[in-house]
């Protein structure tokens, strides 16, 4: 099944022509949004409301320019509309890959967003520079930097009623210090501990003051993830906690962490390293859940959390999270089913996808980065960073293309001025145009994949040959193909499935006709680099010493899977195939929801779902009978009833590739089935677990 799977991708990769400019976006177009916000890399993010408008500030760690901050007016559309720098303005080699120095995996991360003062105020951490602060009266800058020095990381930063600005910084113990105001850094002697070790708090804090309390969210990630809430009367404490959520992965089990060998000194971007994929454990919550994030409360009175969450080879991304206040504690998810949160639910401002009254939608749906670029403009597209400071007079756009001057690097992650973007879930096909005729003895030019283990494909120039090669970093593997390029040009294309941690390269050398090179390569996400996969187009040369230069011309992005409308079987007759048992369900005789043996094809296990808007759905077996549910989740409550005014209404929870969960809007459960225990149907389940084999993750067939 997964190599038809991957043939198809590869088939779809091979018969493209132009890319559709459709991309991923969280909003359905209905009233409602399905997880994650974004299919790509937004790591540590920070959640700010100013007025109308909401402001999401993420990590960037080595790339520039650094400190992403994105705007929406309804928490489901954004738009990338600011970074607080276009380069570290710190002068050592390592950032900027000069004399074999790097920060991958350092650089600047866990940003807090507030606005206080009439200005904006973005602070985060700089390894080996400490804690920085960044301002700004506008969004959109020009920002001024305060190097406040002091070695505070994943704070989260309060202006109290009072004038005074405290941050609140570390890990298992978490301490409190006063800040001066002008942010040149803390106040001495003001530093107190006010939640010691033992309370099993953990890091990533973002504080609040709502109605006169002191709220402080944190991630613990030992054993596994986990979010927490502390609360007090006083910035100082005592504090008492709770769990706000936890084991929500949306089903999305911890993916293979790339690994060396104890022992082994491991320099990143060396060639011949012995590197490994760790073991999968498809069951695994780990610390992949969703955690570390803000909260924030919508125009419409509700309250939100913001959560980042582990989604394999992409890296870290958000996910928006309905949260309900019980008993003084912001829970995320609602009252029988606390600390999980559904994939899909409405958008702030709906009330079960109905829009307030006079409260249209203020934006239609749309991703929050342009991917494609054809490099006519006089800037380089939002979406794109640069790995490391860039060499500024060593690149250049010149008439309508991207124009890589090649410098001295032996490996793709020394080379400088490589332009990156994140890839894009959950399957995507990027391609790029490359003209070669500027190259030089021992250039090496192409599109490749800046991760740990790294990947690339690309025109390599010996003398005056061209070679056509495919590196893999993970089993150090090189495949040549000659070629003889017509006006010296060629196409470059990689295809990803990223929701299973697989990629492939592929080349044109007419932009039509295109052929694999190299294997489906295993993907996967990795704590060396803290990133996930990147495209990356770049130029080095191999022989010590500048080369030429390399031109670059129509990247293009093609998504999939970002048209999501056919997802839900509408007017279409199904059979719905539990994904733990892989056996149908059937309209049992005897009243009860069941399943079948595995080639049992009979009326009663095919549906067809009624429309009830906005994404509910009412759920009906061919023979006349309707799905109700009868109380409030005892085994065997799922049962039929002939008057459809009865049956029950559900809310589809999109999963892709045809699975899907059903959730009731009155328990705020889902419907499943054991599969061990040999109990029916019943309305009791709180979500889906890891691996999607806990009887509640469902897939739809159509009937032949």
């Amino acid at each position: 099944m997964k190599r038809l799977f991957y043939l198809t991708i590869i088939a779809t990769a091979m018969s493209i022509g132009t890319a559709n400019a459709q991309s991923w976006t969280a909003d359905n177009g209905n009233g409602t949004f399905t997880n994650p916000l974004f299919y790509d890399e937004f790591s540590d993010p920070d959640i700010l409301r100013v007025g109308d408008d909401y402001y999401l500030a993420g990590t960037t760690m080595h790339a520039v320019p650094g400190l992403v901050i994105l705007h929406s007016k309804d928490l489901v559309n954004w738009e990338n509309v600011s970074y607080c720098f276009d380069r570290f303005d710190f002068t050592d080699n390592r950032f900027a890959l000069k004399n074999h120095e790097e920060i991958y995996g350092q650089g600047i991360w866990a940003p807090c967003i507030r606005y206080a003062n009439g200005q904006f105020y973005v602070y985060s951490n700089v390894n080996g520079k400490g804690l920085q602060c960044y301002t700004s009266k506008n969004i959109e800058g020009p920002w001024e930097h305060h190097n406040m020095k002091r070695n505070i990381y994943d704070l989260g930063v309060l202006f109290d009623d009072d004038g005074k600005v405290y941050a609140i910084h570390g890990y298992g113990t978490v301490k409190c210090t006063e800040l001066e105001p002008d942010m040149s850094g803390p106040k001495e002697g003001t530093e107190r501990v006010i939640i010691p070790e033992g309370n099993g708090v953990g890091e990533g804090h973002h504080m609040y003051k709502i109605n006169g309390m002191y709220y402080l969210i944190s991630t613990d990630y030992r054993p596994n993830g986990r979010t927490l809430c502390s609360r007090s009367k006083s910035i100082w404490g005592p504090y008492e906690t709770r769990v706000i959520t936890a084991d929500e992965t949306y089903g999305y089990h911890a993916a293979s962490l790339t690994q060396v060998p104890r022992g082994e000194k491991y320099r990143i971007g060396q060639d011949g390293t012995k590197f490994a994929l760790g073991p999968l454990d498809k069951d695994a919550t780990a610390a992949t859940n969703a955690h570390q994030g803000g909260i924030v409360q919508a125009t419409d009175g509700t309250w939100w959390a913001l959560f980042m969450m582990d989604f394999h080879s992409i890296g870290r991304t958000v996910c928006l999270m309905p949260m309900t206040w019980e008993d003084g504690w912001p829970m995320v998810g609602f009252k029988g089913n606390y600390g999980r949160a559904p994939r899909t639910w409405f958008k702030p401002g709906t009330t079960h996808g109905h829009y307030a009254v006079g409260k249209e939608p203020t934006e239609k749906p749309h991703g929050p980065y342009v991917r494609s670029e054809n490099f006519d403009g006089k800037q380089l597209g939002r979406i794109w960073q640069w790995n490391h400071n860039p060499e500024e007079k060593m690149w250049s756009l010149k008439k309508g293309k991207l124009r890589l001057n090649s410098m001295p690097a032996e490996q793709l992650m020394w080379a400088r001025n490589t332009l990156t973007q994140r890839v894009i879930g959950p399957k995507s096909i990027t391609t790029v145009e490359l003209n070669v005729k500027g190259l030089k003895d021992g250039d090496v030019s192409g599109l490749g994949n800046i991760n740990v283990p790294c990947s690339w494909i690309g025109i390599f120039k010996n003398g005056k040959e061209l070679t056509l090669r495919c590196f893999e970093q993970l089993t150090n593997d090189t495949i040549d193909v000659p070629v003889s390029l017509t006006d010296g040009k060629i196409w470059l294309r990689s295809i990803g499935d990223y929701d299973n941690d697989q990629a492939q390269y592929a080349y044109s050398t007419d932009g039509t006709n295109y052929q694999t090179l190299g294997r489906m390569m295993p993907l996967s996400y990795q704590l060396i680099s803290f990133q996930g996969s990147r495209h990356a187009l770049f130029a080095f040369n191999i022989t010590g010493k500048n080369g030429g230069y390399a031109e670059f011309d129509n990247f293009t992005v093609e998504e999939p899977c970002a048209d999501r409308s056919g997802n839900i079987p509408f007017g279409k007759t199904f059979r719905i195939i539990n994904k733990a048992t892989g056996r149908p369900a059937v309209c049992d005789p005897h009243g009860l929801l069941y399943d079948t043996r595995a080639n049992d094809k009979s009326p009663r296990t095919q549906f067809q779902l009624i429309d009830c808007g906005q994404g509910m759905v009412s759920l009906k077996c061919v023979d006349g009978r309707y799905i109700k549910v009868y109380g409030e989740g005892l085994a065997g409550d799922v049962r039929f009833t002939n008057d459809p005014k009865e049956a029950e209404k559900f809310l589809w929870q999109d999963y892709l590739y045809q699975d899907f969960m059903l959730y009731s809007l009155r328990n705020h459960r889902y419907i499943g089935k054991s599969p061990t225990t040999g109990s029916p149907y019943s309305m009791d389940y709180p979500g889906a677990d890891p691996a999607r084999r806990n009887g509640a993750v469902l897939h739809w067939e159509l009937c032949e």
